[in-house]
């Protein structure tokens, strides 16, 4: 079973190819990571004990007025003005959010992968929007990476989505999640068949004929006799699962030593 590994950055896409995805003809199950992030903190869970353990002292308006019969729910535009934008303080604030978040997300993840590969499905997509940044490059097949050229257009988009959001607060949003296009620039090193970028510069037409061309290579590189002897013998999956970690985990390591040495050049 091919993992097809899904990022970008807020508000270039990625939800829209998502949802392409998951529809006819591909039909592949989607493991959404920010959906799973949602659920993993809803009150009465882990997540969320320890979230308001953390953040109720330095952020008054944490949790939202109106209780659920588990609590009240978490107030998302407050912890993200909470955690989001530079700083020593956000930035510390950030890691101990994802140090809550990420681990249960990442079992939930398992889960779903696991239960995807014995329905057999011959590709599963990881749609994680930090999915260089968490380390789950080095698990994935081949990845796409759907971006835009220019983040005022991200900006533009997100503001448009959510109204609340002032123009500072959304280029915060934009900025934290790193430039698209050294994303795909990481993406396509990989290799071909291995890495492919989708520019989301233009209309809903468009983004629909970049897939279809975009999934017939993908397809043609995990025929259907590889996925049914990969099902039927799962030594053989397994084997080409360690073999396809081995090869993205040294294109994982070369790229970050490369960004050290040029940091270390500064």
């Amino acid at each position: 079973m091919l993992l097809l590994g899904l990022t970008g950055s807020i508000a270039t896409g990625k939800s829209t190819v998502s949802s392409l995805l998951s529809k006819p003809p591909y039909s592949l199950p989607i493991i959404d990571a920010d959906l799973i992030a949602r659920q993993v903190v809803e009150p009465g869970t882990a997540g969320y004990n320890a979230i308001v353990k953390y953040f109720s002292p330095s952020t008054p308006d944490l949790l939202l007025p109106d209780a659920t019969p588990k609590g009240r729910p978490l107030n998302r535009p407050a912890l993200g003005r909470r955690v989001f934008g530079g700083g020593e303080e956000k930035e510390r604030d950030r890691k101990a959010l994802n140090g809550i978040v990420h681990p249960a997300v990442r079992k939930e993840m398992y889960k779903q992968m696991i239960w995807a590969y014995l329905r057999g499905n011959w590709a599963v997509v990881l749609d994680v929007p930090l999915l260089f940044e968490s380390g789950w490059e080095r698990y994935c097949g081949t990845i796409l990476v759907v971006g835009v050229t220019d983040p005022s257009i991200q900006i533009q988009r997100l503001r448009s989505r959510d109204s609340h959001l002032t123009e500072e607060d959304a280029r915060n949003r934009v900025m934290s999640q790193g430039d698209i296009r050294e994303k795909a620039e990481r993406c396509l090193r990989r290799g071909p068949g291995r890495g492919v970028v989708v520019w989301n510069d233009h209309d809903r037409s468009y983004l629909d004929k970049e897939m279809q061309r975009v999934m017939q290579d993908v397809r043609s590189q995990s025929p259907r006799w590889w996925t049914l002897a990969c099902w039927v013998v799962p030594p053989v999956g397994m084997m080409a699962g360690l073999w396809s970690w081995y090869r993205m985990r040294k294109v994982q390591l070369q790229w970050e030593e490369e960004k050290k040495r040029a940091k270390a050049k500064l």
